[in-house]
């Protein structure tokens, strides 16, 4: 698989830990009683640290997805010439990393997706309001709304790597 559908697999992974770690979290709070379903602090509170939980993960996540990856190409090169020059190393890993036009179009088009899913879910969320739902539903739909976003994306990317443009 290529670095960039790598990438694309690890950064759904990613999503997929932090909105089940995020919908554990609130499903335990709520069936608890520890908090009422309507208190508009606990959802802001929750969704702002997950947020800077999914920040952090994605970026340590991420860190350790390269330094594997190095790790990788390394031992492929020993394997295939017998020897690990570590300039050959870093050359072989700077020519897996380049975007080239496909990648980039790759990338528009799972982010078109991704708009059309977070647009999807902010009327679904206005909707949610017109019915007379709570506050804290419409919040949530956002919220999910932009982890699917981020995990079709993923989709979508690693849908057109297998079969091209």
């Amino acid at each position: 698989m290529s670095y960039q559908g790598l990438r694309s697999l690890v950064s759904m992974i990613t999503a997929i830990l932090i909105l089940g770690a995020y919908s554990t979290y609130a499903y335990g709070r709520v069936q608890s009683g520890a908090i009422a379903p309507d208190d508009m602090k606990f959802w802001a509170g929750a969704m702002l640290m997950f947020v800077g939980i999914g920040i952090v993960a994605a970026i340590v996540i991420q860190i350790i997805f390269h330094i594997l990856l190095s790790v990788g190409v390394a031992v492929q090169e020993k394997i295939r010439k017998g020897e690990c020059d570590g300039k050959e190393i870093e050359k072989t890993i700077e020519s897996e990393m380049v975007a080239d036009e496909m990648d980039k179009l790759i990338e528009l088009k799972s982010a078109r997706i991704g708009f059309i899913i977070v647009a999807i879910g902010f009327i679904t969320a206005l909707v949610s309001q017109v019915i007379h739902d709570s506050s804290a539903v419409m919040l949530n739909i956002m919220f999910v709304s932009f982890y699917a976003a981020s995990l079709l994306g993923g989709v979508v990317q690693l849908y057109y790597y297998r079969k091209g443009v």
